[in-house]
């Protein structure tokens, strides 16, 4: 797969976990709270990937596209920063769901400014072979990208290579942590569930006035 192909198949992921979230109601907060780790792990990933690998590979093959790479990264980084917020919050909190449309919604302007215009420049600055060799090096990177955003971290190499590296280790044991933390609250709750009480049988009174079970 190329590299167009792959980012742009991240992007209907990503599109799809956003369609699911605005179509879920008020108050099913635990499938809204999965779907915001989905979209948080999802987009970590896609934006991990394309600073290291694709966005310094452009760069280096088009210098006048220097300038579109720059305001993505500058997108990427609002967009990490909404991520780091929603990773933590609470979905019954007061700005839990405004803030993952304002995170839709800068998504999806970066996913359209890139498919309509940075993509089609990538494909005339490339040959089919390179942005192939592109798009391995990107599936490479998914298997070592950090899982959560790091809005505070370097998103240029060679800085963002080391840190990356170092996040995604750390990112490991968080989701490692995180989902037996739930897996342990699942079972408390389970155990602390109160059994469904059992009707009292009906009374009736018997010739000489005693009480009988119904």
């Amino acid at each position: 797969m190329d590299a167009i192909m792959l980012l742009k198949a991240d992007h209907k992921t990503v599109e799809q976990l956003f369609r699911k979230f605005e179509k879920s109601g008020d108050h099913a907060l635990a499938h809204k709270r999965k779907l915001v780790d989905d979209i948080v792990r999802e987009l970590s990933v896609h934006a991990a990937i394309e600073e290291q690998v694709f966005y310094p590979a452009v760069r280096a093959r088009a210098e006048d596209l220097s300038a579109d790479v720059l305001r993505a990264l500058e997108e990427h980084h609002v967009v990490k920063w909404l991520l780091s917020e929603l990773d933590t919050m609470a979905p019954d909190a007061e700005r839990f769901d405004a803030k993952v449309h304002v995170l839709m919604e800068n998504v999806r302007a970066h996913v359209t400014e890139e498919e309509q215009y940075l993509f089609p420049e990538v494909k005339k600055a490339f040959k089919p072979q390179e942005l192939r060799q592109v798009g391995e090096a990107l599936e490479l990177a998914k298997r070592a990208a950090p899982t959560h955003p790091h809005p505070a971290a370097p998103d240029t190499p060679p800085g963002n290579l080391l840190a990356g590296a170092v996040s995604a280790v750390m990112d490991m044991g968080r989701d490692a942590l995180r989902t037996a933390r739930r897996k342990a609250e699942t079972q408390v709750r389970k155990a602390t569930r109160r059994p469904a009480r059992k009707p009292e049988p009906a009374m009736t009174m018997d010739s000489a006035g005693e009480s009988l079970p119904h």
